[in-house]
C-alpha cells in the first residue's frame, strides 16, 4: 500500500473515532442527566417515580424517532417531552428550586449524592418535644420549631438567623422560650439533632394563596419547607391551639400529640433506600458498564484497522 493511499485510511480512522467519542459523551451526558433527575425526586411517591420513567421514555422515544427520520412522529414527540417537562416543573417546583439553587451556587456534584437519608432522632428527643407541644397547645401559646432532616441549615435560609443558643433540647427549655413574657418567644427555634441551635429566628413567609384560617406560623412553616426540602416544621396555633406539621411546602394539620409523635419518629427513622434512588444508582452501573463496553469495542475495531 502506497503512503498516499495510506492517508485517506488513517483520515478516516480520525473522523471515525471522533464521531464516536462524541457519541459516547452525548450518551454518559444523558445517563448522567436521568440518574440526577431521579435523584431530585428520590423519596418521592411510586407515582411521581413512573411520570419521571414516562418522561426519560418520551425523550429517548424522540431520540429513536429522529435517527429513524420519522419527521412527524418526531415533531409530536419533541411537542410531548416540552409539554412535559414544563408540567413536571410545576409539580416538582420545590425540587426543581433545589436543583437551580445548586447550579447556581456551584454545587453541581451534590446533584448526584440524592437528598441523603435522615438523621437518627433519639427517642427520648422526640418525647421532650411532644411532651413540650402538647403542654403549649394545652395552653394555646403559639410555637414554631423547625427541624432538620437530611442536612444542615444555613443562614441564608432564613429573613433573620435569630439568637444562637447550642442548649440540649428539653421540655422545659422549649416552653419557656415560648411564653410571650420573653423575648425570644417571637420567632421559631432550630433543633438539629438533640440540641436547640438557635431561637427567634425569622422564616420566609409562603407566597401561595392560603387558608384565612393560617396565621403567620403556618405560613412561615409552609415557606421555609417550600424553599428547603432537609428540614420540618412542628407549627402551635395560638388561637386555637392546634397542632400542625409542615413539610415540603405542606400542612398536615390538625394533628394530636400522639399523631405528631409517630409521624416524627417515621420521619426520622433510617429507612430503606427508596425505588427511585435504586433505580437511579442501577441506571449509572448499567450506564458505567456500556460505556465501558463501547470503549473496548472502540480499541479493538481501531487495533484490527492498523
Amino acid at each position: 500500500m502506497s503512503l498516499s493511499g495510506s492517508v485517506p485510511d488513517f483520515n478516516q480512522i480520525l473522523s471515525w473515532l471522533g464521531d464516536s467519542l462524541i457519541n459516547i459523551i452525548d450518551l454518559g451526558l444523558v445517563l448522567a442527566f436521568s440518574y440526577a433527575l431521579l435523584l431530585i425526586i428520590g423519596e418521592g411517591e411510586r407515582r411521581s417515580l413512573w411520570m419521571v420513567r414516562g418522561f426519560i421514555v418520551l425523550m429517548l422515544a424522540t431520540v429513536v424517532s429522529g435517527q429513524l427520520e420519522l419527521q412527524l412522529l418526531k415533531f409530536l414527540l419533541e411537542k410531548l417531552v416540552l409539554g412535559s417537562a414544563v408540567a413536571m416543573a410545576v409539580i416538582f417546583q420545590s425540587q426543581f428550586r433545589r436543583l437551580l439553587e445548586q447550579v447556581g451556587r456551584g454545587e453541581v456534584l451534590k446533584l448526584f449524592k440524592g437528598s441523603g437519608r435522615p438523621k437518627a432522632q433519639p427517642d427520648n428527643v422526640i418525647d421532650r418535644i411532644v411532651e413540650a407541644i402538647k403542654d403549649l397547645s394545652q395552653n394555646r401559646t403559639g410555637a414554631l420549631v423547625l427541624m432538620e432532616t437530611t442536612g444542615s441549615l444555613e443562614e441564608e435560609d432564613f429573613v433573620s438567623p435569630g439568637v444562637s443558643l447550642n442548649a440540649e433540647v428539653s421540655k422545659e427549655l422549649l416552653q419557656t422560650i415560648f411564653q410571650t413574657s420573653t423575648l425570644l418567644h417571637d420567632g421559631a427555634v432550630v433543633i438539629s439533632g438533640s440540641r436547640i441551635l438557635a431561637a427567634a429566628v425569622i422564616l420566609p413567609l409562603s407566597e401561595r394563596t392560603a387558608s384565612r384560617q393560617l396565621g403567620t406560623r403556618h405560613r412561615a412553616a409552609m415557606g421555609i419547607t417550600e424553599r428547603v426540602e432537609k428540614c420540618l416544621c412542628i407549627v402551635v396555633s395560638e388561637e386555637t391551639g392546634s397542632i400542625s406539621l409542615a413539610e415540603e411546602g405542606t400542612l398536615n394539620r390538625p394533628l394530636t400529640s400522639s399523631k405528631l409523635k409517630e409521624l416524627l419518629q417515621a420521619r426520622f427513622t433510617p429507612i430503606v433506600e427508596g425505588d427511585a434512588v435504586r433505580l437511579s444508582r442501577k441506571i449509572g452501573f448499567q450506564g458505567k458498564i456500556l460505556l465501558e463496553r463501547i470503549i473496548r469495542l472502540l480499541s479493538l475495531t481501531s487495533r484490527k484497522k492498523h
